[in-house]
């Protein structure tokens, strides 16, 4: 009997374990995936983050890996070009924010969780959780066969494209809107190194950032429709290059920062991408990270978002220990936890959907670009209501 299992060991699993380990609790992670191991994502973390990092004792190893601040954030869409002041937050102490790889980042969260005394399960799957007594029983499965594991309490933090143990994630349709996501590392570009733009190009958009050890990383969701487009204009090339073209033929910007650039490791691909708030605690499991709830990635919150659900969700657990022995007092932290999910998250989710919105739209597109050239800081303003100078945990 653990008093506390997670599942998942990205950003937000991790950090649970984490802080629940240093806590004194017993917990046990379940990871499907082996580390290192990369994954679609666009890498950014959010200077609102830096606190959390510090308070977690990771915050001098994160800025040995992380690439260089970005300072500024910008716009690629057609022809045009700018950019604009990236927002500080008020009484940061680092204020900017930078980018490094998941399959480093994600190793030295879950290596601190064990190092904090957390036990993990990897490469392994959960199959089943269901309510047993005052805890949950969890079947995983892997390599080794089965195990049977229970817990008092039961964190899911596993990503929203995964096929998740709780049946009422998996419910979702196939359509010509839904938005594929892709990313891509290179090296030699042109990219400045203190910028980060919004890529907008017909049928979805994306992001470039200076990520760790040299590489610049580029992310981006396509709408399925015109994913298939873009794979008849390229047959000959996967679906990842062809996306890349059809970035590069829409976005000079792009075409200009990749121009003698060279493609470092393969192009990954995952989705559909599933933004929206969701039940954030049923039936005696918590919910954090994007299962809990997901912005459009157009605003590079996730890793950040992910981090600090866990922190919200954690810091009510650990001050209350004595609810692990009551359903009902479980049930409270939830639907506090929940109420804080909202306050912290739902103004940029819902902002999110509109860049969004927006950015896939080219009518749409075309008709905002001459008022975001005339006025460049609105892409700071946007980036203030995507979450950017918001700090929920101070160390």
């Amino acid at each position: 009997m653990y008093d506390a299992l997670v599942i998942g060991a990205g950003p937000a699993g991790s950090t649970a374990a984490l802080m629940l380990a240093r806590a004194g609790w017993s917990v046990a992670v379940v990871e499907k995936k082996a580390f290192p191991r990369r994954k679609v994502c666009g890498e950014f973390i959010s200077a609102t983050t830096r606190p959390l990092l510090r308070d977690l004792g990771l915050h001098d190893r994160y800025d040995a890996l992380a690439g260089p601040e970005v300072r500024r954030v910008g716009l690629y869409a057609g022809d045009t070009a700018l950019s604009a002041s990236m927002p500080v937050p008020a009484h940061a102490a680092a204020p900017w924010g930078r980018a490094v790889g998941r399959e480093h980042f994600d190793l030295m969260l879950r290596d601190a969780a064990v190092q904090a005394g957390a036990t993990v399960w990897q490469p392994w799957s959960v199959a089943a959780v269901r309510r047993s007594g005052v805890g949950q029983t969890c079947r995983i499965v892997g390599r080794g066969g089965e195990q049977t594991l229970a817990a008092r309490v039961v964190i899911a933090a596993h990503g929203s494209w995964q096929r998740s143990p709780f049946p009422a994630q998996n419910s979702r349709s196939r359509a010509p809107a839904d938005l594929i996501a892709f990313k891509a590392h290179f090296r030699d570009s042109r990219l400045p190194a203190d910028l980060m733009p919004l890529l907008s190009f017909p049928g979805g958009y994306g992001g470039m950032v200076h990520s760790d050890g040299g590489r610049v990383s580029l992310s981006c969701c396509v709408r399925r429709d015109h994913l298939a487009a873009c794979r008849q204009r390229h047959p000959r090339v996967g679906a990842g290059e062809a996306v890349i073209r059809h970035i590069k033929d829409s976005c000079a910007g792009v075409h200009s920062a990749l121009d003698g650039a060279r493609n470092d490791g393969t192009i990954l691909s995952a989705g559909p991408i599933r933004p929206g708030i969701r039940a954030r605690h049923a039936d005696g499991v918590f919910f954090v990270g994007n299962a809990a709830g997901e912005a459009h990635p157009i605003v590079a919150e996730g890793i950040s978002m992910a981090m600090q659900s866990a922190w919200l969700l954690c810091r009510r657990l650990i001050a209350q220990p004595d609810a692990l022995k009551s359903p009902d007092a479980l049930a409270r932290i939830g639907q506090a936890y929940a109420a804080d999910w909202d306050a912290a998250f739902a103004m940029r989710v819902q902002a999110a959907a509109l860049f969004a919105n927006v950015a896939t739209r080219p009518r749409a597109a075309a008709l905002l670009l001459p008022l975001v050239r005339r006025f460049p800081e609105l892409l700071t303003f946007g980036a203030q209501l995507s979450g950017k100078t918001r700090i929920l945990a101070a160390a």
